[in-house]
């Protein structure tokens, strides 16, 4: 039996997810992204992601998006929930790419992150 399949959460214009995706091509490893700007990731996923990937929502926030500083998020003091619905509204607050493969969950920065599930 195989490993499980991966999935990738991403902005296909991504710089970075283009080179994990030369990675697993490279590699000839079977996966599956989502563009969650054309399906859109709930507050129920974006939380468990986040939980998985065992990190403060705060540290998935790009802070050099130009939504970040409309919103004068450096200066905002919100909960881990408001930071999560913010992302869902505003996708281009998500760090990217996340990786889910099985139970375990990757933010692929840099690129080469992904290695570690190959």
């Amino acid at each position: 039996m195989g490993k499980e399949k991966i999935t990738i959460y991403v902005k296909p214009t991504c710089t970075t997810y283009r080179k994990v995706l030369k990675i697993l091509r490279e590699s000839e490893t079977e996966f599956n992204s989502i563009n969650y700007f054309e399906e859109p990731l709930n507050k129920k996923t974006l939380t468990q992601l986040v939980k998985s990937l065992d990190i403060p929502p705060r540290d998935l926030l790009r802070k050099n998006e130009k939504i970040y500083k409309e919103l004068g998020l450096s200066k905002k003091e919100l909960s881990d929930p408001q930071i999560i619905a913010l992302m869902v509204k505003h996708p281009d607050l998500l760090q990217r790419p996340i990786v889910v493969q099985g139970g375990k969950v990757i933010l692929a920065r840099p690129a080469e992150e992904i290695e570690n599930l190959l």
